[in-house]
């Protein structure tokens, strides 16, 4: 056993289809995930005495916990004679003290779906296999998309994989971008600003749709206009939060909210972000796949497919970047049955499950299965199965809850002129490296 260290809270919210994972804030659908769940055992009509039984803990939706059950339990014991999958369906409320619990009464599952900010909390209390060094690791690697694949990276190691992803793309309201004289979403950051220009002198408020001064709000933004948070294994701030490239980013982003070019939103300003694309008051807002999938099915005037247009978020000098969501499949240290658990990490990463998850509308963290000519037919998903080529992860660092409130303040305070951008920033990077040290 393990010893364990402190770990911090992380959030999720999930909704696709019937429910897309997600992981980040969304100010505008709420939280659609953590529906209360009872434990389910899927199929089990009894094991014989020589299979060995490994527990799963996931908190999938009403409808995606049904394909678990109906489809990929049976199609892996199948494959898998030796093994039989008990699935059990958690509650997402307090689940992270759940699961803090399991490891340290040596009660947690074999395998569990995790948020994907959480993973690199448990990595640092050792509750996690890492995964980098099992036969058979760098075969998944190569065929998943990369960002995905960072949420998993913890000191030098791999401690999951993806198991379905999601990002954010750029959804602009076709009737403000045809005011602007476009046709098509702008395809650079300089093209954004100047059709929010346009549109502000014609009375719209600003048509740059930053969320929220959280990172899941703004990082899309600062990464595309060449800010980084750390270097590239994550170990360093210094140099990086704090670099002429971040400070120039974040300088860009505090004059379009003095120009009135970002919507108020960036600051919790009101209309939301789904309402002012309804009333054509926005421009642009980004968000997941969930935007469509739950607007489709409302009734109303508004109809998204097509009164809005999609497009990866606008490129600048970082080049066009978006944050990743959605959840990774884990191995506890604990398993009593750790080959096994990595017989069904291997197979539930193949493309034959990813594919059988994604009719729910879950973005397969496979790339072949993501790039399957079927799921790509549901009409909003391609631009998201683009955007996650580029897409990058929120740090993955054990303290990243702490680093995060640290930078959301940083951003804050600039953008209210309580700080220059430089300041801000720099302020921010030592108290960063301070937790980080510690």
């Amino acid at each position: 056993m393990k010893a364990i260290k402190k770990c911090t809270m992380g959030i999720l919210a999930f909704v696709l289809m019937f429910s897309l994972a997600a992981c980040g804030g969304n100010n505008n659908a709420g939280n659609a995930g953590g529906n209360g769940g009872s434990n389910s055992g899927g199929n089990d009509s009894g094991s014989s005495k020589d299979r060995v039984v490994i527990e799963y803990w996931h908190t999938y939706s009403d409808a995606e916990e049904k394909v678990l059950n109906d489809e990929i339990k049976p199609l892996f014991e199948e494959q898998n004679p030796g093994i039989e999958l008990k699935l059990t369906r958690m509650p997402y409320e307090g689940l992270e003290q759940q699961v803090i619990a399991g490891v340290a009464g040596d009660a947690a599952p074999d395998l569990m779906r995790m948020d994907i900010v959480w993973v690199p909390k448990f990595a640092d209390m050792g509750a996690l296999t890492d995964v980098s060094k099992l036969d058979g690791f760098e075969e998944i690697k190569n065929n998943v998309f990369e960002g995905p694949m960072q949420t998993n990276f913890y000191n030098g190691g791999y401690y999951g994989v993806p198991v379905n992803t999601n990002t954010k793309v750029g959804i602009y309201s076709k009737a403000l971008l045809e005011k602007a004289g476009l046709s098509e979403p702008p395809a650079t950051m300089e093209e954004l600003a100047a059709a929010s220009g346009k549109l502000v002198e014609q009375g719209h408020l600003g048509g740059i749709g930053i969320g929220g001064a959280y990172s899941w709000g703004y990082l899309p933004y600062f990464w595309s206009l060449g800010g980084t948070m750390t270097n590239e294994d994550y170990s360093q701030v210094d140099g990086y939060l704090n670099s002429p490239e971040s400070i120039k980013a974040l300088e860009q982003i505090v004059e379009w909210n003095k120009q009135g070019l970002v919507s108020p939103t960036i600051l919790g300003g009101e209309p939301g972000g789904w309402d002012g694309m309804k009333s054509d008051e926005y421009l642009m807002i980004d968000d997941g796949p969930w935007f469509y999938s739950i607007l489709m099915n409302e009734e109303g005037d508004f109809k998204p497919l097509e009164d809005t247009v999609r497009g990866l978020i606008p490129a600048g000098d970082g080049g066009s970047r978006s944050v990743i969501g959605g959840e990774d499949l884990v191995i506890f240290a604990n398993s009593k049955h750790p080959e096994e658990a990595w017989t069904f990490m291997k197979w539930m990463l193949s493309e034959e499950p990813q594919k059988i998850m994604s009719k729910t509308g879950l973005i397969p963290a496979n790339k072949t299965a993501a790039n399957d000519p079927a799921f790509l037919e549901i009409p909003f998903v391609a631009e998201y199965v683009e955007q996650l080529k580029t897409a990058l992860p929120r740090t993955p660092i054990a303290k990243w809850g702490d680093m995060e409130g640290i930078v959301n303040l940083a951003f804050e305070k600039a953008l209210r002129g309580e700080a220059s951008a430089e300041d801000a920033l720099q302020e921010a990077t030592e108290l960063v490296q301070s937790v980080l040290e510690n």
